[in-house]
């Protein structure tokens, strides 16, 4: 989640099935995310929604449609695109309605509000390093790592940029000396993090990776 807060009157506009429909859909996600963390969101919120990812990944709900997704992401955004009309350039409103079709898995979508609003506020670091992450999930690394690298200009020390980019350098590029050095300044520079033993392990297991050819992605690391 971006650094602007999601107003409580975007989820009363869903019932509760189409809330729970999404939030399965955004587990099975995570799945294929490789560990990536919103700009924002707590390390401890993201590694709890991966442990619950196998759990969920198994149970007999039934995943959306595209077109499904697209319908859910489109009645949430209703209120927030009116506001849009009035009020075009405001970065929370923006970026509030990238986060709704990030979501939902409608990445281009996600990408053109996130833009809107970095035009506005280009050194909001959260929404930035969620752009990134959704060029990543549109199979974009060399994009990814860009954005990623802009959003540290601005907060060189941010960890959760720092995390992602370590994640799309090693299975976007198979870079590993290039993950693990974005790892090792995540932990030199955010002594207290609270994952910090997950982030030695992600360094382990991309050295274990590092045979593998260009182009193939590594396995996420596995839950615990």
């Amino acid at each position: 989640m971006t650094d602007a807060t999601r107003t409580t009157s975007q989820n009363n506009n869903w019932t509760n099935v189409q809330a729970y429909t999404l939030a399965v859909t955004c587990l099975l996600a995570g799945v294929l995310a490789g560990w990536l963390v919103r700009g924002s969101q707590s390390p401890a919120a993201a590694m709890q929604v991966a442990s619950a990812q196998s759990a969920t990944s198994s149970s007999d709900a039934a995943t959306p449609t595209p077109e499904q997704l697209q319908h859910m992401a489109d009645t949430q955004a209703a209120p927030l695109l009116e506001r849009l009309k009035t009020d075009p350039n405001n970065v929370e409103v923006l970026a509030n309605v990238g986060n709704i079709y990030y979501d939902t898995q409608q990445f281009p979508t996600a990408i053109q509000y996130y833009e809107r609003a970095l035009q506005q506020q280009p050194a909001n670091t959260g929404v930035r390093t969620d752009l990134a992450t959704a060029y990543w999930y549109l199979g974009n690394p060399d994009t990814a790592i860009q954005e990623f690298n802009k959003a540290l200009s601005y907060e060189p020390t941010k960890p959760n940029t720092l995390f992602n980019l370590g994640i799309v350098r090693w299975q976007g590029k198979m870079d590993v000396a290039g993950a693990v050095a974005a790892w090792q300044k995540l932990l030199d520079t955010n002594p207290s993090y609270e994952n910090k033993s997950k982030v030695l392990e992600l360094i382990a297991q991309a050295k274990k990776h590092s045979s593998v050819k260009p182009g193939t992605q590594a396995r996420p690391l596995p839950q615990s």
